[in-house]
């Protein structure tokens, strides 16, 4: 018979999945306690839900939701870094990677899911590296911006020119 805190445990981790748009496995060894919760509060901050449990409750959990293709990569030590965004939870474990366990090789990606496709460690290392949602928006405003530019400055060296065709006629005209 299934214990009741087993039941209990695998409902907390379905409800955590549930509405997620990224859910990103991570093999944490290797770190140490320090690091650990400094990562639970960047993950926190960023509002990525980040936590471990037991392998089997994490695959029970995920079936429950249709989720299947994470199953192989259920071995190990194994986080869950989830997200209601696309990239967040990818880029706070690079970025603490990059930043605070340079040395070492862990923590790392074991795979994902993101968007409801399969990710393996490459594609959520280059999901990792795409701007955030701020850069975007201003790489587009910037984007809009250049033409009005471009023409101010058009108009601005028609009528610089002008300007300088009507002083040499007043020139042209004071020395007669």
């Amino acid at each position: 018979m299934t214990q009741p805190y087993k039941i209990e445990e695998v409902k907390k981790i379905k409800s955590k999945l549930e509405n997620a748009k990224s859910i990103v496995l991570v093999d944490y060894k290797g770190i140490n306690i320090e690091e650990v919760d400094e990562l639970r509060n960047r993950m926190r901050n960023s509002d990525v839900k980040y936590f471990v449990s037991k392998n089997t409750f994490i695959k029970i959990a995920l079936n429950e939701l249709g989720i299947t293709d994470l199953d192989n990569y259920l071995v190990g030590s194994t986080a869950v870094a989830v997200a209601a965004d696309e990239v967040s939870a990818a880029r706070e474990l690079a970025n603490f990677k990059k930043e605070v366990t340079k040395e070492k090789e862990y923590p790392t990606f074991k795979a994902g899911i993101v968007a409801g496709e399969l990710m393996d460690v490459e594609q959520l290392n280059k999901l990792a590296e795409l701007p955030t949602k701020d850069q975007l928006i201003s790489m587009v405003l910037q984007g809009f911006n250049a033409p009005v530019t471009g023409f101010v400055g058009t108009l601005q060296a028609i009528i610089k020119k002008f300007v300088y065709v009507v002083d040499a006629i007043a020139e042209k005209e004071e020395k007669k």
